[in-house]
């Protein structure tokens, strides 16, 4: 570009009239995108000047210069930065897109602006650990969730962790995070006693594609985050134990032994002896049971090799409350059947996380 007239425009913005302004700032643009690429000493001075008139333009040019240079790949940083502290509305496509963004720019607006700012940030193509660990801190739900889509999106274990942890209480966060492949497989797996069955099944599906390596990494991640407060036992469980433990002792502690259990009321011990036979930790049983979810019995008892005749009848004996048990038989057979024994082998490995924290710090 012809220096004196580069001159010419820098001096137009001192000019006090706003319609003067306006044209300086389109010539300006205009020159940028023109057919001569820029130098970096023009670059640099073009954009001192845009991001002075760009803050004394208003919103709607505002909105224009941030769409037209969010894709520029040489567009000046300090109009970058400039527009991406701006209000949401004109802040929001370059940072959504701009590659002159530098990670501490991006640190800098997560840090102090608002949700709309970091909702924006999150659906970059790429975000780092660091961007996305200021974000995981400061974000509302709806934005962690614009975040746990993009795969680009590159989080911390801690990250993941917290995630985690607050869409135990929040379903609409835990679609995304249950669709997230990034997603270490120990905390998948905490999700499954949280989520609909939907997304339960993806939870198997997912387990189902775990090599052996992946399996026994997550389950160490998993052992080192688990310190679960699982309640107060009920007031029979050592005499419920008790028992169970003699008949475990004798050999009479066996599958049809747990329906005799549950058609005389024997709760607490057919928890307990459930709990043996899938070696399982109690709480995690009387969870399952108490919520009457089907599809984790089914787990369990796949994964114990039980007939499907047996998983039926305490199915069925479980749900007699609901009025509609029998009705339901076809279809929990069903899916009992299609249920692969190395996928719920899989998934109860994770679930006896708390059983082997237990004995390890036992021992």
């Amino acid at each position: 570009m012809n220096p004196s007239r580069l001159q010419d425009l820098i001096n137009l913005a001192r000019e006090p009239s706003g319609d003067k302004r306006r044209e300086l700032l389109r010539e300006l643009t205009d020159e940028f995108f023109g057919p001569s690429v820029p130098n970096p000493a023009e670059t640099e001075l073009y954009g001192s000047v845009l991001a002075q008139l760009s803050t004394q333009m208003e919103e709607a040019v505002r909105q224009e210069l941030s769409v037209r240079f969010s894709e520029a790949p040489n567009a000046p940083r300090v109009l970058a930065r400039t527009l991406a502290m701006d209000i949401e509305e004109v802040a929001a496509p370059i940072l959504r897109h701009s590659d002159v963004l530098q990670e501490s720019d991006l640190l800098d607006v997560v840090r102090v602006k608002g949700q709309g700012h970091l909702r924006a940030v999150s659906e970059r193509q790429r975000v780092t650990e660091s961007v996305s660990d200021v974000i995981v801190h400061r974000g509302s739900d709806e934005t962690l969730g614009v975040l746990i889509r993009n795969d680009g999106a590159q989080l911390s274990r801690a990250a993941h962790e917290t995630i985690t942890d607050r869409a135990q209480a929040n379903p609409a966060l835990q679609d995304a995070l249950v669709a997230r492949a990034a997603l270490p497989p120990d905390l998948l797996n905490e999700m499954y006693f949280v989520v609909e069955t939907r997304l339960r099944q993806k939870i198997l599906e997912r387990n189902a594609t775990l090599s052996p390596d992946r399996l026994d990494a997550a389950l160490a991640a998993g052992r080192s985050r688990l310190r679960v407060a699982d309640g107060s036992l009920p007031d029979d469980y050592e005499t419920a134990s008790a028992y169970v433990r003699e008949l475990h002792a004798s050999g009479s502690l066996t599958p049809e032994m747990l329906v005799r259990f549950l058609r005389s009321g024997g709760r607490t011990e057919f928890l307990i002896a459930l709990s043996e036979l899938a070696d399982l930790d109690f709480h995690t049983t009387r969870q399952i049971v108490d919520t009457a979810q089907i599809d984790a019995l089914a787990v369990v008892c796949k994964s114990a090799q039980l007939d499907r005749a047996l998983f039926l009848t305490y199915a069925v004996v479980l749900l007699n409350k609901d009025g509609d048990a029998m009705a339901k038989a076809q279809a929990y057979g069903l899916m009992y059947a299609e249920l692969d024994l190395a996928t719920a082998q899989r998934t109860l490995r994770f679930w006896r996380l708390r059983r082997e924290l237990a004995a390890a710090e036992a021992a």
